[in-house]
């Protein structure tokens, strides 16, 4: 393991750009109590430990990535770590230049797109779907909120899809669905809840919010998110090109981890995603992701009125809220972290931000299918929001509902999510 110096990017390593001088920023940790009331503490963030992400991302690769990579923009202090390959075939080291599929990251992109036009005054959160695109879905209650929280109750077809992993990824990796044919195979299924009354995470959810997009805009998704957020914040790498298979330009290889054990990895990077699309299917860069982040959080992309909607919480578990197409992780410090995950064959990414938008981080592997690495990487928020562990009782101080050092089992909730892996 050698490390890299700036601009080299060649070998396996650690990259800490200084781009301005600034100083560790106050954050403020809000938690919810059951009814999803937000209470507020302040807590000051540490740097971020570099030594514990690269020790995470050296992890990664052991358990069967075959690379890993971190971006954390701290108000302007870029850090940059990676270990392993890009690419097996060439032996290419991944860089956090490299683009690739952000999978259910997509979502908060879709949720966006949508609160705009609530902005607008052309929809409403809390009107039915049905009164938008009439006939589509069996229960005239599912309200557009309902959708953006997964808590529609409509089942995930992705369960279906991939109960195999590698010949269910084979069947459609070349395959174009109309999003009729995605909530068709849904409604084959009977829904997992009344609409309202709990939690389900479903990709179904997200194939709504893009039929919503194109109803109420005209346009296909991929011209809205490119008018409405890839202009507007310059985010140059960052694409959808669905049902095009190829990722342009630069990028890393994402390998599909099979069910049997030892099996060879499967390069899964060339796919139309059309399985995802709106759920799922933006390719992105670690810069472009934390930059979306930031400027979601800052308030850039919608009034203050809407993202105070985005952030009305329902408890998923202990460390985990979801509002609406937003994640809310709470860390061991005590600090809370907003953003997304995301899973697409051969890739597990994560992209959160504190709620001032002053430091971010985008983390990802190239591998999926694959519990141990999904759990590992998790650990990136930790250091990258927490800092060096602290010693003594404070080291074993737990997420709130694990024992005492005891990490948080992280669920691959993003594609399949009924399926038990490993």
């Amino acid at each position: 393991m050698v490390s890299t110096t700036v601009g080299t990017g060649t070998a396996l390593g650690a990259v800490v750009v200084s781009l301005l001088a600034a100083p560790a920023q106050a954050t403020t940790s809000p938690g919810t109590d059951r009814a999803g009331t937000e209470r507020v503490a302040a807590t000051a963030a540490a740097a971020p430990d570099d030594t514990g992400l690269r020790a995470i991302l050296r992890t990664a690769r052991g358990q069967g990535a075959p690379g890993a990579m971190a971006r954390i923009d701290d108000n302007g202090t870029v850090h940059r770590l990676v270990e392993g390959v890009a690419d097996r075939a060439t032996g290419r080291t991944i860089s956090t230049n490299d683009r690739f599929r952000v999978g259910s990251i997509t979502k908060s992109f879709s949720a966006v797109v949508l609160l705009q036009l609530v902005d607008e005054g052309k929809l409403k959160l809390d009107k039915s779907v049905d009164s938008y695109l009439p006939g589509l879905l069996p229960d005239s209650r599912i309200t557009v909120r309902h959708v953006l929280s997964h808590r529609s109750g409509l089942y995930d077809y992705t369960n279906d899809l991939f109960a195999r992993t590698v010949p269910g990824f084979e069947a459609v990796r070349d395959k174009v669905f109309s999003y009729r044919d995605l909530v068709k195979l849904s409604l084959a299924k009977p829904r997992t809840n009344a609409p309202g009354a709990a939690y389900s995470y479903s990709n179904t959810n997200f194939v709504v919010a893009g039929m919503l997009i194109e109803k109420l805009t005209g346009h296909s998704v991929g011209t809205e998110y490119q008018k409405r957020i890839f202009t507007p914040l310059d985010l140059t790498n960052t694409f959808y090109v669905h049902p095009a298979t190829a990722i342009p330009g630069r990028h890393t290889n994402g390998y599909l981890t099979p069910d049997t054990a030892g099996a060879a990895l499967v390069d899964a990077t060339k796919q139309t995603a059309s399985w995802a699309q709106s759920a799922g299917a933006i390719i992105s860069t670690p810069h472009d992701l934390d930059a979306f982040f930031s400027a979601l959080l800052r308030g850039k992309l919608m009034s203050a009125a809407q993202l105070t909607q985005m952030t009305k919480w329902a408890r998923v578990n202990s460390n985990t809220s979801y509002g609406l197409g937003l994640r809310r992780r709470d860390l061991s410090c005590g600090i809370s972290v907003y953003g997304h995950t995301g899973t697409v064959q051969g890739y597990y990414s994560y992209a959160f931000a504190t709620k001032d938008g002053k430091r971010s981080l985008t983390a990802l592997a190239n591998t999926s299918n694959n519990t141990k690495v999904l759990n590992t990487m998790y650990r990136t928020l930790e250091s990258a929001f927490c800092g060096k562990p602290a010693t003594g009782a404070a080291a074993r101080a737990a997420v709130p509902g694990t024992a005492p050092g005891e990490a948080p089992v992280e669920r691959h909730e993003d594609i399949a999510p009924d399926v038990t892996l490993d």
